[in-house]
Formats: structure tokens, sequence, C-alpha cells
């Protein structure tokens, strides 16, 4: 269950016409303090990256599924799950899966939220973008960043 202030902060960043997927980074932020203080691990960035967006998509954050192609039919199938999940009035979550889940991750390595590792994992996801989406995206940024001030 995610904090109550990451919810407060990623609803502010709605309010503020911010885009899902900027949303969705207070959750990843999140997970990524959760391992360095120590509550579980990650085998890697990646997985770290994927749980906050798997927790944000079921907070209600509107994060389409990622395109076919883009990753394993598997990882689009739990991410239309989990946007399920945030539409559609809770259920309780299992509490035997639950623990097995945080006992999993317990066993994992801490280094999974290192600068290293996530310099690592953000340079690998920008080199399999086009130029014309970095583009793209960078006047996004400048147009919302220049909204805000």
């Amino acid at each position: 269950m995610p904090e109550r202030k990451t919810i407060e902060r990623a609803r502010q960043d709605a309010r503020r016409g911010k885009s899902p997927s900027t949303q969705a980074g207070e959750f990843v932020r999140e997970e990524m303090e959760h391992i360095r203080e120590g509550k579980h691990g990650a085998r890697s960035a990646k997985q770290a990256v994927a749980i906050g967006l798997s927790k944000a998509r079921r907070a209600g954050v509107k994060l389409a599924a990622p395109k076919s192609g883009a990753t394993s039919r598997r990882t689009q199938r739990q991410a239309q799950r989990d946007l399920k999940k945030g539409t559609n009035p809770r259920r309780k979550p299992s509490r035997t899966r639950s623990r097995a889940v945080t006992k999993a991750l317990k066993r994992e390595g801490r280094s999974a939220a290192s600068h290293r590792a996530l310099s690592r994992q953000a340079h690998s996801v920008v080199r399999r973008r086009t130029r014309a989406d970095r583009s793209a995206s960078a006047k996004k940024a400048a147009r919302t960043r220049s909204r805000s001030r």
C-alpha cells in the first residue's frame, strides 16, 4: 500500500496537468526510498521501477499499459490488470500472497536503487528511444515547466 504522502503528491501532479508518467514517478521514488532504507530489495533497477509503476496503476494513475513489442506479453497483461484494479472498487488483498511477495523481496539485494544502477537503467531506456521521441518529450517538459512557474 502506498504512503498517503505519495498519493497526495501524485494527485497534486494530476491537478497541475502533468502527464501520468510524472504522476507515476512519485510511486517509483517511494519504491526507491523503501529499498534504500532496507524495507526490502529488488533484483534490478528495472524491477524496482516496475514495482513502482504497478503501485501507481493500482492507486488510480491512468498510466497506459506498454505497447506490444515494447515489453513481453506477460508484462502487458499484468499492467492491464493493475489498471483495472485502480478503477474498480477494491477487494482486500490476499494476506498470504502479500506476505510471500514481501518475504521474496526481502531476500533480494539493495543495490538496485543505487545511483549507479538507476543511471545505467535510464541510459539503456533512452538508447531505445528515437531522436524525434526525445525531442517531443523535451518540448513537452519545457511547456509544462513554464506553466507551473
